[in-house]
């Protein structure tokens, strides 16, 4: 909900590609992110005419989802539904989400997204909503590519982790609402992350909110120029305009990183 959307035709099945990270990926806190590797092959593929309901465990085996009828425009409009939605608590395993890809996943409150792969990021790739300051959403592994947008909008209070993650070819990364009617406090940790050119923003916060965003052992790759930005700050509002830029860089309040967490290559 930050930034206008433009529409962007999509293949209806999306097409793996080469993102530079695997499937066996290192899972240890702190390890150097895979290189060079492909994206895991697709066990099969289904479209998804109406959005999933998913609680406790659902695991696809690497089964590819992607949209139809309603969810199968290929838009960036905001009001689509998701292909997935996850009640509070639930766990979602080994998927890949195709294109068109709808609104991707939704978090009514705490979730865990382990192994999920995103070939064509639709409206968002995920939306995490929970109500509660003690809300936990936590991406484990995976990765995501051609968000126009964004790919993580962090609607929800709570904390935000995401860890082992390979993105490529996106607008902002994980996004703190800028223009939610709701607003809270957020808190966003990345840790071993691997952004591939080309980007805009890994994260965007709110200061006068709160948020903050720590970013640790975070691979960029092909931004000689070092054109992304690796912590945006904004002033976040709760009447629906555009937010404000607010600077950008690390500092010891919201945007919690050093150069060394940054390694460029």
């Amino acid at each position: 909900m930050t930034s206008a959307k433009r529409p962007r035709a999509r293949a209806l099945t999306g097409a793996l590609a080469t993102l530079g990270l695997s499937v066996g990926m290192v899972m240890t806190t702190g390890a150097s992110p895979a290189s060079a590797a492909t994206w895991p092959t697709a066990n099969g593929s289904q479209g998804v005419s109406s959005t999933i309901s998913v609680s406790g465990t659902k695991d696809y085996a690497m089964k590819r989802l992607y949209g139809t009828g309603d969810l199968g425009s290929g838009s960036q409009d905001e009001d689509q539904g998701p292909i997935l939605e996850l009640a509070d608590g639930a766990v979602l395993k080994n998927v890949i989400l195709g294109a068109p890809a709808a609104d991707g996943v939704h978090c009514k409150g705490s979730c865990t997204l382990q192994n999920v792969w995103w070939e064509d990021v639709g409206e968002d790739a995920a939306t995490f909503k929970g109500k509660s300051s003690g809300s936990v959403y936590t991406v484990s592994g995976g990765g995501a590519k051609e968000a126009s947008d964004k790919v993580f909008q962090f609607n929800g209070a709570g904390t935000l982790n995401v860890s082992n993650f390979a993105v490529k070819n996106f607008g902002t990364f994980v996004r703190s609402c800028g223009n939610c009617s709701t607003q809270y406090k957020r808190t966003i940790n990345l840790n071993t992350i691997e952004v591939n050119w080309k980007g805009g923003r890994i994260a965007g916060i709110n200061t006068n909110y709160g948020d903050s965003a720590t970013l640790r052992n975070i691979t960029i790759i092909g931004d000689g120029s070092k054109k992304i930005i690796p912590c945006q700050k904004y002033i976040g509002n709760d009447d629906g305009d555009e937010p404000s830029s607010n600077g950008s860089g690390p500092d010891s309040s919201y945007c919690k990183y050093a150069s060394s967490d940054i390694t460029y290559r």
